[in-house]
């Protein structure tokens, strides 16, 4: 049976949002497996790379040490291959998703992180998709992080703004919740 996009963004939402501990990497080790399969037997598919990047690079953030390392420059290879098939796909999700791990990841020696590249990811991907929840949530925590107050309020309220989407009820939920703490810390 094929992954589809679908099972893999509702067992994001699931995982990241709903599940803690040993439950919660076992849903994301899963779920890397199931789309590294579906990536091989459909290689030039941007969408299943795309959530190859985002799920090892969400699994990463929830690791630590080595481990973290290689998934987070395996994500980067994914988002990478899938910018160069169709850099527009899933509304130029991957720059959005290239764009957070270059300014949440260390940079050299360690890793590749780089707040000018990110800043580069992030601001394409919000003018390819200036309404989405994602691409303005990531902009604008990449802004606080800078230090960009006021630019960072402007982007978080936008992507708290942003319209719902169809069946991903759960993942806006969790965005919506990290974007209010995102808010609650520029007012601080």
């Amino acid at each position: 049976m094929a992954t589809s996009v679908e099972q893999l963004q509702h067992g994001w939402a699931i995982a990241n949002y709903e599940l803690e501990g040993d439950e919660q990497a076992a849903k994301f080790e899963s779920l890397i497996a199931d789309v590294e399969t579906a990536a091989a037997n459909n290689p030039k598919d941007p969408e299943l790379l795309i959530w190859e990047g985002i799920l090892k690079s969400t699994y990463a953030g929830k690791t630590s040490g080595l481990s973290a390392l290689s998934l987070i420059k395996s994500a980067r290879a994914a988002l990478e291959k899938a910018m160069s098939i169709d850099d527009m796909a899933m509304q130029g999700s991957a720059y959005t998703s290239l764009g957070a791990l270059y300014y949440q990841v260390p940079g050299w020696p360690i890793a590749f992180g780089s707040d000018k590249k990110a800043r580069q990811m992030l601001q394409k991907a919000v003018q390819l998709n200036p309404e989405g929840i994602d691409s303005n949530y990531f902009y604008g925590d990449f802004l606080l992080q800078q230090k960009e107050y006021v630019a960072a309020k402007v982007a978080l309220e936008k992507a708290l703004a942003a319209p719902d989407r169809p069946d991903r009820t759960l993942a806006d939920g969790g965005r919506r919740e990290e974007i209010r703490i995102r808010l609650a810390q520029i007012q601080s």
